[in-house]
């Protein structure tokens, strides 16, 4: 009614149709703000009249589907601090003379925002920039049509913080050669012709966050990535030709990088295993139609893989992340690769192992601990000669790859925690005599007893948490890692076991074993680090055999029937920290010299929060006092509120009397109290809802 309106949004108003002279839109002579952006004005010209807002601070017309010129009356808004006239490029692309952009820049002296992405500007000439506003924030020019040499002078304005000049294909130039300290924070030259010095870049512009680089024309023929730009939060690179390997030592030290596109390029290979990636694998890595070898494994990236479009990969490691969905075609496909690591995802379907037939270079596959379901249904033939390594751990087996017959360079393999019921066929204990190091057959519910293990070089065997019978095998001297626990094996220790002299973990436990433990046993304490015969049916004495400089950390002989004293040779394990002696027949006084043993931390239970905690080791932060079931009398000292560290307290099942002391309410890290059954009295302290 009054005229006096300051500021009018019709932003994506669904306007359509022209803008007349008469409207009444130019009577409001007082509009600071103007907002038209996202309508369709179907190709009108963009009105004279708008240069008569003799008071406009700020206006987008931007993205409307204005056309022609733009006016020349717009220069008269003299207190512009805004402007905005992107459009789209059709139908008709909007554009602007030498003339009327002079103008702008000569009059226009507050902007600090000057967004003019799609306009023709292929008639203006580059050095006009030069005298733009020094306040001047924002410069959009994308895709513009700008020709010939950009100012290098408008790098070093001192308040610029967003210059777009993508898509000027004929737009050259170059940074300034000496120092400067530029604020920008966002830079797009993709496809443009201005030289690019990574030098230059990584030294003085110290604020970037969004850098695009893309199909651009970099001094020398490799951007050295060098420099401090750990602020990069996007990064493009793409379509530069670049080759060799992906420079992932200057990938690992930008610490906010969200966004990172490399597609297009000639890069062979990519390591970035154990970082902290999160998120879905970019794109633009599985389009490099060069790459080799890709190693994101031990991140926590998550989605689907996606289709490979490289046919050239001869490493793929993507294991120990969050990866879900099947696993993608293009993956059977990759008869050049050697080695193949999908373990420890999310990764579900049922696979026939056939799908692998092309895949005749393959020396390691992993697929371990997945959600896959492996079948061995229409397996011919096939035979994988370079086959080392093989990992199908918790894959839903139930059968012995029988192929394997075929592997004669087999160093690892692992089929634990499947679902075989069988006995350990021959085939498999005549497998890769000379190569086998490493062989785990755990947690399935395998039966029978097994014959002699004939494997030269072995030095890992795991065959825990199976159902096997007969008579301890006993592995080849080379074994350094044994564990055989949970069986039914029965007899006694077959005196091969004093061959194994490298020993370092040696896990009888859980089984029927008997007879005396073997005083060889002492011997191996110069590499023995773990001994495990818990809960078996030795009798006999404890080998009293412990040697000086012995590195034994864990000695467990809970559950037997030993008897006798303790050893004084346990003096010589400096090294030890589990002692379990527990459930035998040992006669012998409270054996207080063990205090010498520096780092000696028995085995406790405790009563955490009602529930009974076996402690194989304590931890030193956690502080607790477990004075519970015994005969205490008198009062609660309240010096015990001082213990600021203590997390736990357990003075249940006492004789304790008086008041619960108010000082507890000092224990401010205290998890859990238990002060239950005893001859407590009064109030409890409201301190304690400290």
């Amino acid at each position: 009614m009054t005229g006096h309106v300051i500021g009018l949004n019709l932003g994506s108003g669904g306007l359509q149709g022209n803008i007349h002279s008469n409207s009444s839109l130019f009577s409001l002579g007082h509009l600071k703000r103007l907002d038209l952006s996202e309508n369709d004005f179907r190709g009108s010209p963009i009105p004279s009249k708008f240069g008569g807002f003799v008071s406009m601070t700020h206006l987008d017309l931007s993205y409307s589907n204005f056309s022609g010129p733009i006016p020349s009356e717009i220069p008269h808004l003299s207190t512009l601090v805004s402007l905005n006239l992107s459009q789209y490029s059709f139908p008709v692309v909007p554009h602007v003379d030498t003339l009327t952009f002079n103008r702008i820049v000569q009059n226009l002296t507050n902007l600090r925002e000057l967004v003019l992405n799609e306009v023709d500007m292929s008639s203006v000439v580059p050095n006009s920039f030069k005298n733009l506003s020094s306040s001047l924030k924002t410069l959009e020019l994308s895709d513009c049509h700008l020709q010939g040499k950009f100012p290098e002078s408008i790098f070093h304005r001192p308040n610029l913080r967003l210059l777009y000049l993508g898509n000027n294909y004929n737009l050259t130039g170059y940074f300034p050669e000496s120092n400067w300290s530029s604020p920008l924070e966002m830079l797009d030259l993709s496809y443009t012709r201005i030289l690019v010095d990574w030098h230059h870049l990584t030294r003085n512009f110290k604020s970037l966050r969004d850098l695009y680089l893309n199909n651009c024309s970099f001094v020398g023929s490799y951007p050295a990535f060098l420099g401090n730009l750990t602020q990069i939060m996007r990064l493009d690179l793409s379509s530069n030709s670049f080759g060799g390997q992906i420079p992932w030592s200057f990938f690992l030290n930008l610490e906010s990088l969200v966004s990172l596109n490399l597609g297009g390029n000639n890069y062979v290979g990519l390591y970035l295993r154990n970082n902290k990636l999160d998120g879905q694998i970019p794109r633009s890595i599985f389009e490099l139609e060069n790459l080799h070898y890709l190693d994101l494994s031990s991140n926590q990236l998550s989605g689907n893989i996606i289709e490979f479009q490289s046919r050239s990969l001869s490493r793929l490691g993507l294991s120990d992340n969050k990866l879900d969905g099947q696993i993608p075609r293009s993956i059977f496909e990759l008869e050049k690769v050697t080695d193949l690591d999908l373990s420890s995802n999310n990764l579900s379907g049922t696979v026939e192992f056939e799908k692998f037939s092309k895949l005749q270079s393959l020396m390691w596959l992993n697929l371990s601990f997945n959600h896959l379901s492996l079948s061995f249904n229409h397996l011919r033939n096939n035979t994988w000669p370079q086959l080392q390594l093989l990992d199908l751990s918790s894959c839903n087996i139930s059968e012995f790859p029988y192929f394997l017959r075929a592997a004669p360079n087999l160093h690892t393999l692992s089929l634990s925690h499947n679902r075989i019921q069988a006995n350990i066929p021959k085939w498999l204990l005549d497998l890769g005599k000379d190569s086998l190091g490493y062989l785990d057959l755990s947690h399935n519910s395998l039966t029978g007893t097994v014959g002699p293990l004939r494997w030269k070089n072995l030095y890992y065997l795991d065959l825990r948490n199976n159902s096997l019978q007969g008579e301890l095998p006993i592995p080849s001297p080379s074994t350094s890692y044994f564990f055989i626990s949970n069986n039914q094996f029965t007899g006694e220790i077959p005196p091969r076991i004093c061959s194994l002299s490298s020993l370092q973990i040696l896990d009888l436990s859980n089984n029927k074993l008997s007879g005396k433990i073997h005083q060889c046993i002492g011997n191996f304490s110069q590499s023995l680090s773990v001994l495990n015969l818990r809960n078996n049916k030795f009798h006999g004495v404890i080998p009293g055999t412990f040697s000086k400089g012995n590195v034994l950390r864990n000695l467990d002989l809970n559950g037997n029937q030993l008897e006798g004293s303790l050893p004084q040779s346990l003096l010589t394990c400096r090294e030890l920290e589990v002692l379990d002696l527990g459930n035998n027949k040992i006669q012998d006084t409270f054996p207080n010299w063990l205090e010498s043993l520096p780092k000696l931390q028995d085995t406790v239970v405790v009563t955490i929060k009602g529930f009974e905690i076996e402690m194989k080791k304590i931890l030193t932060y956690f502080t607790i006092i477990d004075f519970s079931n015994n005969t205490f009398r008198g009062e609660i000292s309240s010096v015990i509120s001082k213990l600021k560290s203590l997390k736990g307290l357990n003075f249940s099942h006492n004789e304790l009397t008086g008041t619960i002391p108010p000082s507890f309410g000092e224990m401010s890290n205290l998890e859990w109290l238990d002060l239950s059954s005893n001859k407590l009295v009064g109030d409890i302290p409201e301190q304690l809802a400290n």
